[in-house]
């Protein structure tokens, strides 16, 4: 795991430029750097290494091709080095290789197959950036999934490209302007969305996707897909057959296989554990390839509701891992919160971000590589509207659109102890956290004119962002919408193909990969083998959501690991309690960055739904933490902004 960074224009390209921007990555590979110039090309590059494959001085980037020809800086780790490795050698050629690094492999395929025909070989999760000296021409490109990130933009006459935003603006000449269209965006989806970023003119590659530069840095093309998901989707979709056993003994194979795959490791390697279904999954293919116990990681904290540290110890013993959990304190995780906007480099909103972090803390105390289980909700149907929302929308959409509306608003009256007491009703089975929030939300989207602006309602925290954002003339989607939605079978499905396009690579792996790296920690993400993606959507939809509950094939195959009475309980999401912390221990912090004075002055935000939002959860007229950490999110990272790279607009 490591970062890259790279400057191409026309303006002299100096090596303290790219020493100045290599420093600002030094979490993301604190083992090595290196730093190459190209003069007469106008041509940086820059690299952080962080030692997992081959911990020798063959492994050292930027690398060279023994031709001279190419030039590479790559950020991941291929899985399948070895395959491709016996592949080319049994093309015949003559490969004179100098470790055993999957980085000398990846170059040696870039050279062998070229650009398209490398990207369609690799297993693995990744970013690089090619140089080809005899065609004066630059290459970036991002894994199929999104695992690992790629900014990009023109910053006056040079391209800027890196792993993260603050090396980008630790370039000498950086002037940083906000698009308060991405800023919308972001208060709607807690994240700026691919293909945007909050900076206007820089951009993050798209997953599965490449592009070529030349005319020192002049000519940018557009991105080219070379692994089309709504494809695989929507043909996956039409032939999805297949008896269940047969189906979950693939399914257990190919879980093994990319486990085992992402166990390959010179260092300490564990794995967080939170006792749901996907870490579980993932720990237990882990040790049952393992000849002594896994290393595990949890975290756990004094509010019931978002702690499955228990759940996890259960999980740990009966599987025989060498468990470690901490609990955390209030203050632990507050102590966080100044550490955000730096670690994230432009504002994003997901709370969850704070254990997120803190387990990966706790893991690199032990462990310089941990597997994590995220994935498996976006492949099998396990989100609440995968399940519940599909279902919902299927029966009103009959309704007419008015009286849609009129049941919302309805449930949109219900006061927090009316959705309390209704919650208390349901089975203990159904009493899901946060269920009222979930109701609430749900009724908020009846209203909706068609399923996939039922489902942005779902996705969405403040409902009409562009209208708060000041200088927004106009609303902007998501850039993951594809036009191929309606060929899917049903709302249920095009749900699953959007999360997979949106809310996966732009907020639950930006997470990830930001929390982990912070602290120099690789994460790996099994479930997100593409071979394990293309299978989930040759899956019937009817044994991924089943008898009322998700993952349903997933959890058959569990079953043959983990007893289902220690599984069997509601869905839990991985997050801290904002609500009770902004009423109480944060208060004084968040009407500092909410004052109405300094939202006037800052000249970003309408101050009044802002204002109002905070008063009414203040007074507990309304739970409105989500809504509002969006905002707080982003005036704390204006303020790092500031103090970094100073004054921007």
């Amino acid at each position: 795991m490591c970062g890259v960074i790279g400057v191409f224009g026309d303006a002299v390209t100096r090596q303290s430029t790219i020493l100045r921007m290599v420093i600002a990555l030094e979490s993301r590979g604190p083992d090595d750097s290196g730093i190459w110039v190209d003069y007469d090309a106008g041509l940086g590059l820059g690299h952080r290494r962080l030692s997992i494959l081959d911990l020798s001085r063959s492994g050292h980037q930027p690398m060279h091709s023994p031709c001279g020809r190419y030039v590479l800086v790559y950020n991941g780790e291929i899985y399948n080095h070895n395959a491709i490795r016996q592949e080319l050698e049994s093309k015949g050629g003559a490969f004179a290789w100098r470790g055993h690094s999957d980085t000398e492999v990846l170059l040696a395929a870039l050279r062998h197959w070229g650009i398209q025909g490398a990207l369609e070989r690799l297993n693995g999760m990744f970013a690089f950036a090619l140089w080809d000296r005899t065609e004066q021409t630059l290459f970036l490109a991002r894994d199929r999934m999104g695992e690992k990130p790629l900014y990009y933009g023109r910053n006056g006459d040079t391209l800027l490209f890196g792993s993260e935003l603050k090396a980008l603006s630790a370039h000498p000449d950086w002037r940083g302007e906000v698009d308060r269209g991405a800023l919308a965006l972001m208060l709607r989806y807690n994240h700026v969305p691919s293909p945007w970023s909050i900076y206007r003119g820089i951009y993050k590659l798209p997953a599965a996707h490449y592009l070529a530069v030349r005319d020192k840095g002049r000519h940018v093309g557009e991105p080219v897909c070379y692994w089309n998901l709504a494809n695989i989707a929507i043909d996956g979709a039409r032939g999805a057959v297949g008896e269940p056993d047969v189906l979950a003994e693939e399914l257990d194979s190919l879980l093994s296989d990319s486990v085992g795959r992402r166990m390959m490791a010179d260092v300490p390697l564990g794995a967080f554990l939170s006792g749901g279904f996907d870490s579980t999954m993932v720990v237990s293919q882990m040790q049952a390839q393992s000849a002594r116990p896994v290393r595990t990681f949890s975290i756990g904290n004094a509010y019931a509701e978002y702690d499955e540290a228990h759940h996890a110890a259960a999980v740990a013993s009966h599987l025989g891992t060498d468990h470690t959990e901490l609990y955390v304190t209030p203050e632990d995780a507050q102590a966080v919160i100044p550490l955000l906007p730096r670690m994230f480099d432009e504002p994003f909103a997901d709370s969850s971000q704070i254990p997120t972090y803190l387990v990966s803390e706790l893991a690199r105390r032990d462990v310089t590589v941990a597997l994590s289980g995220d994935g498996g909700d976006e492949l099998f149907g396990g989100y609440n509207r995968h399940v519940v929302g599909s279902e919902v929308w299927r029966r009103v959409n009959r309704l007419p659109a008015a009286l849609r509306r009129f049941l919302g608003g309805g449930i949109g009256t219900l006061s927090q102890r009316d959705l309390q007491r209704w919650k208390s009703r349901l089975p203990p089975r159904m009493q899901a956290p946060n269920l009222e929030l979930k109701l609430e939300k749900l009724g908020k989207a009846l209203g909706a004119a068609d399923g996939f602006e039922f489902y942005r309602s779902l996705r969405s925290h403040w409902k009409a962002p562009e209208r708060m954002v000041l200088g927004v003339s106009e609303q902007r989607e998501h850039g993951g919408s594809v036009d191929r939605l309606s060929e899917l079978p049903g709302l249920r499905e095009q749900m699953m193909l959007l999360d997979m396009l949106t809310y996966l690579p732009d907020d639950i792996l930006t997470k990830v990969d930001r929390a982990s790296m912070a602290v120099s920690l690789e994460a790996r993400v099994p479930l997100l083998d593409h071979r394990l993606v293309e299978f989930a959507w040759q899956v019937p939809t009817e044994y991924k959501v089943r008898d009322g509950q998700g993952k349903w094939l997933f959890r058959k195959v569990l079953d043959r690991y983990v007893p289902r009475s220690l599984m069997e309980r509601p869905k839990q999401g991985f997050g801290i309690p904002i609500e009770h912390w902004l009423r109480g221990p944060l208060r004084d912090w968040a009407e500092s960055l909410l004052e109405e004075r300094r939202l006037v002055n800052e000249g970003f935000f309408d101050p009044a739904p802002i204002r109002k939002a905070w008063s009414q959860h203040l007074s507990g007229q309304g739970r409105n933490q989500h809504n509002l950490w969006c905002v707080l999110m982003f005036q704390a990272w204006l303020d790092e902004q500031r103090s970094v790279v100073g004054t921007i607009s």
